[in-house]
């Protein structure tokens, strides 16, 4: 049975930093990219990491592009998200997704067909 179950989220002031987990089971790393995507209420689910661990092809969204790092320990089956210099604007529901894709894209939800529970992330002083 393939299973996605990400942790690590909480409550975090502006400025701070959290480091989500998504661990997985049911298939190996090597064969698919990783994505990570986020939905704040009232909005639209967006993607905003991806990463593949056959080609290493990484995408960040601009609107993370210099303050999350995603990183894999293929050999613990585990991805990692750690984010750095969080805004309230950063507060959303985020899941980790895998897609059987050599390359990175988070344009096309419908290609990742494992997704995690999510785990909530809210920025607030």
């Amino acid at each position: 049975e393939v299973q996605l179950v990400e942790s690590g989220g909480g409550l975090v002031q502006p400025g701070g930093s959290l480091r989500l987990s998504c661990a997985a089971s049911g298939f190996t790393f090597d064969d698919y990219a990783i994505g990570w995507f986020r939905q704040a209420p009232g909005m639209e689910r967006e993607g905003v990491v991806c990463f593949s661990s056959g080609s290493g092809d990484t995408y960040y969204s601009d609107s993370v592009k210099g303050r999350f790092t995603i990183s894999t320990d293929n050999a613990k089956n585990t991805a990692f998200l750690q984010m750095n210099s969080l805004k309230p604007e950063d507060t959303a529901q985020y899941f980790c997704a895998a897609a059987p894709l050599p390359i990175c894209t988070v344009e096309v939800e419908q290609l990742y067909n494992y997704w995690g529970q999510g785990t909530q992330v809210t920025v607030s002083s």
